[in-house]
């Protein structure tokens, strides 16, 4: 019997002003699945994101985590309700250490539970743990994205949204990101990464869906899509 979804996406309609962004946008995140949400820049990936957080409210659809509506509500109450955001400006706060970061960010589970402790950010992160007394202004992007994620993790969501956690970093700084999210699959988290880079995805994602033009063109586990050239050839290639 297959897992629940922990987030169920249904025909978001998103507009800004007048114009149309999302066209019936529809997806599914189950429980401990990695999904790249994939699409060429300006293809509706980060609108998504920011509907399912309540950022950028539907003018028709629905949203639902572990089973309860959850659009129309204020972002600070999605978040309450499990979702952690890690948008593509980080919004660390630059000021403060690492982990005053990390502590910042810190919230039980809705049963009380602590998925995710200090100690054990700094074993899935563990160049951060050298850098905790640092001020977080002075890391570097590839730090400060590191950074982004494990405070998001403190705060354990049912579901981790990372909008383009590749942009603007150096190659070797992006493999280090996807290795970490690697290891995060392996603890079971479930996450949804919206991403313009698809080969930064292949090796890390479980479960793939195409956005182009604000609407679902295909949907499929990972390795269907490395098969179908036809997709990534029409939606994926730059």
């Amino acid at each position: 019997m297959s897992a629940q979804p922990v987030v169920q996406v249904q025909d978001l309609d998103v507009y800004y002003g007048t114009s149309q962004i999302l066209f019936g946008v529809g997806l599914s995140v189950r429980q401990g699945e990695t999904m790249a949400l994939l699409g060429r820049n300006g293809a509706g990936k980060s609108t998504t994101m920011k509907a399912i957080m309540g950022l950028a409210p539907a003018r028709r659809g629905t949203v639902t985590l572990q089973g309860r509506v959850v659009s129309g509500l204020k972002p600070h109450h999605i978040a309450r309700a499990g979702l952690g955001f890690v948008p593509e400006d980080r919004q660390i706060f630059p000021e403060h250490t690492v982990e005053d970061n990390l502590v910042i960010g810190t919230k039980k589970g809705p049963n009380g539970e602590d998925e995710w402790p200090i100690r054990r950010i700094y074993d899935v992160f563990p160049l951060l743990e050298p850098l905790r007394h640092r001020i977080a202004g002075r890391l570097s992007g590839g730090e400060q994205q590191m950074l982004a994620i494990a405070r998001t993790l403190m705060g354990n969501p049912a579901l981790l949204l990372l909008d383009e956690p590749s942009e603007g970093l150096a190659p070797i700084i992006v493999q280090r990101i996807g290795e970490l999210l690697r290891q995060l699959r392996g603890t079971g988290a479930t996450v949804l990464i919206a991403e313009q880079n698809m080969h930064f995805c292949l090796g890390l994602a479980s479960h793939a869906t195409v956005i182009d033009k604000g609407q679902i063109v295909y949907t499929s586990g990972i390795e269907e899509l490395k098969a179908n050239e036809n997709i990534r050839q029409r939606y994926l290639a730059l």
